[in-house]
């Protein structure tokens, strides 16, 4: 069975920086639940997929980099540094086409090997701040 952390690694780089679809289900369980800073839960990969898209269509270039990982049991912890240019609405902003960057956590979850649970939560206060500061220059 692969490490966490590997599995971590993979699902920001392939899925997220890459915009990597098809791993999905080698990734997560069929099951897999999912809470992201935008918005209610999400089940499955249909609407993982949906929320992917949601994200990667108002960030152009969108990546996250791990800053740092801890593991315990079936649990791994991230920390991580997003950043894109903000190139279509985005938490009710219109678009700036300037660079993003903020950062955020996200708690996974593991089971029989792929990830079951995932909770993320980004700094969204900062991220307004900043988009706010953009509109007014």
């Amino acid at each position: 069975m692969r490490p966490h952390k590997e599995i971590v690694r993979q699902f920001y780089e392939a899925i997220w920086n890459n915009d990597d679809k098809t791993i999905i289900p080698e990734l997560l369980c069929e099951d897999f639940s999912f809470r992201g800073s935008l918005g209610k839960m999400q089940y499955g990969h249909a609407d993982f997929a949906t929320y992917l898209n949601l994200v990667r269509e108002s960030i152009q270039n969108y990546r996250c980099d791990i800053v740092e990982m801890i593991q315990e049991d079936d649990k791994t912890f991230a920390r991580i540094h997003y950043s894109g240019i903000h190139y279509g609405d985005f938490l009710g902003y219109a678009p700036t086409h300037a660079k993003l960057e903020w950062n955020g956590a996200a708690v996974f979850t593991f089971r029989d090997g792929k990830i079951a649970d995932l909770w993320v939560l980004w700094d969204i206060q900062g991220l307004q701040k900043q988009l706010a500061q953009l509109i007014q220059e």
